[in-house]
């Protein structure tokens, strides 16, 4: 049998992914892959400072050793990042890249790994445990019940509320919004645009607005690179560093100095150093079920809040708010936080900058296969990935707010038994720095309001049951406490 021919297997590669039923093209699959890729890269640096920088109960900082070791952390962080979205785009065909969870890293590493007695191998157990767990969850269907079960205002509600949680996580990271001095927050330094890294923000999100408004393609994208190039200019000249208590006008996180090499060879012996179920002897029986389970119940409700305001972006989602191939998706989904366990790098989730992509033209798992073999080859070209900063990223994560909000207008403000539950659904997301808070809220407050109107019945007993786990997951500070 000979070879197919290039058309032959550009056909064969579009009919898979439905590139053309999906109404886009290769050239916007490609670009939307590296969009997310861009938005979302900053994991590869900041998961490391996360996980990497604290040490366990024993001393001891990930990869063993009383000293951190970043490169590490960071090698082992894209290469697991770059497999899951793969698998993500291949067997799920959905434009959903996925990478180490944050909030998830952080409750592993400050509440988990930290404790008495516990080492980072037996914390990273806890997150393949809860893997496998919601994995099963998932080839039983319950997961997916549970998610079609959520009424179409609250999917609707938690899109916007991821949206207004990523312009806001955007407006931190870079600075434009800060704590202020006697205000909970301020713009900038006391109300002012006054340093180098403000202005590359703005200079990217005006570029990505006006490319926008004129409908050229590729506009987010092509803002991240004007905003990249400025940054190294400015880099270059003035000699800005990193921010600090002495350096305020610094860059917020990664310096886009001109690297002396583009290319470093990645270590990848961190992956595999776990201990399954030393934990429970560590911490006890009862306390290791409570972190696992509070691992879990973060994991289980992101991601569906996620996968349904990209689908929403991308137009996908089917009338009742259901992306296509939901199981698929949850499946990826769930192998990646028992991946990110095996790996040490903590549970691999969707992320929710996927909606950069989407808003840039990725319609399909292509988009995802590209972003996968961008992390992949940014284990090699770590020197190069730190050209781009948090300024000249975030704007994206501004203007996809933007879009995602737009849902709200589609809420039904009459009735306060929905708008409620939706209101405090999305103000919680950003104001609680947490999806799961927004989400756990929202369904609280939508029970309690359809039981003391007469309408509980109409209540599924999935809802039923996700809002009594998160009144349990809400209590899990004052239990753990009470065990000690």
């Amino acid at each position: 049998m000979s070879a197919p021919t290039r058309t032959g297997l550009i056909g064969r590669v579009d009919s898979f992914f439905e590139i053309t039923q999906r109404g886009s093209t290769f050239g916007q699959e490609i670009r939307g892959g590296f969009t997310t890729f861009f938005t979302m890269a900053y994991i590869v640096v900041l998961n490391p400072l996360i996980i990497g920088t604290v040490a366990d109960g024993e001393g001891n900082f990930l990869g063993g050793g009383t000293e951190p070791n970043i490169p590490l952390v960071a090698a082992a962080t894209a290469l697991v990042a770059g497999l899951m979205s793969i698998l993500m785009g291949v067997w799920a065909r959905f434009p959903l890249a996925m990478a180490a969870g944050l909030g998830i890293n952080a409750f592993l590493a400050y509440s988990i790994a930290s404790r008495a007695g516990m080492s980072w191998p037996e914390a990273m157990g806890f997150v393949v445990i809860e893997g496998a767990i919601i994995l099963v969850l998932v080839l039983t269907n319950f997961r997916k019940a549970v998610f079609a079960a959520v009424p179409m205002f609250l999917k609707q509600a938690i899109a916007v509320g991821i949206g207004l949680f990523l312009a806001f996580i955007g407006l931190v990271d870079a600075g434009i919004v800060s704590t202020g001095a006697g205000t909970i927050t301020q713009f900038g330094d006391g109300g002012y645009i006054d340093t180098w890294p403000m202005i590359v923000f703005f200079v990217g999100l005006l570029t990505a607005i006006i490319l926008m408004v004129k409908k050229v393609r590729g506009a987010l994208l092509i803002s991240i690179i004007v905003a990249t190039v400025l940054a190294v200019i400015v880099e270059a000249v003035a000699g800005l560093g990193a921010t600090s208590a002495e350096n305020p006008g610094g860059w917020a996180l990664v310096v886009p100095a001109i690297p002396d090499s583009a290319v470093s060879a990645p270590d990848f012996s961190l992956i595999g150093q776990v201990d399954l179920f030393g934990g429970f002897a560590s911490v006890g029986f009862l306390t290791a079920l409570l972190l696992i389970f509070s691992l879990l119940i973060t994991d289980f409700f992101d991601t569906m809040g996620t996968m349904t305001a990209v689908g929403a972006e991308a137009k996908l989602n089917d009338e009742n708010g259901n992306p296509p191939r939901t199981q698929q998706i949850l499946i990826v989904d769930s192998i990646g936080a028992a991946a990110g366990g095996l790996g040490s790098v903590s549970s691999n989730t969707s992320y929710i900058e996927s909606a950069a992509g989407v808003g840039d033209g990725a319609r399909t798992g292509l988009a995802s296969v590209v972003t996968g073999i961008a992390f992949l080859l940014s284990t090699f070209l770590t020197p190069l990935y730190a050209l781009v900063p948090f300024e000249a990223a975030t704007p994206v994560l501004v203007l996809v707010g933007f879009l995602m909000v737009s849902q709200v207008a589609d809420i039904d403000w009459k009735d306060y038994r929905i708008a409620i539950p939706a209101f405090l659904t999305f103000i919680l997301m950003p104001f609680g720095y947490s999806i799961s808070v927004g989400i756990g809220v929202g369904f609280i407050s939508y029970v309690l309001l359809q039981v003391i109107t007469g309408a509980g019945r109409k209540v599924h007993p999935l809802l039923w049951g996700a809002a009594g786990a998160f009144v349990l997951y809400f209590a899990l500070g004052p239990i753990m406490e009470a065990i000690g």
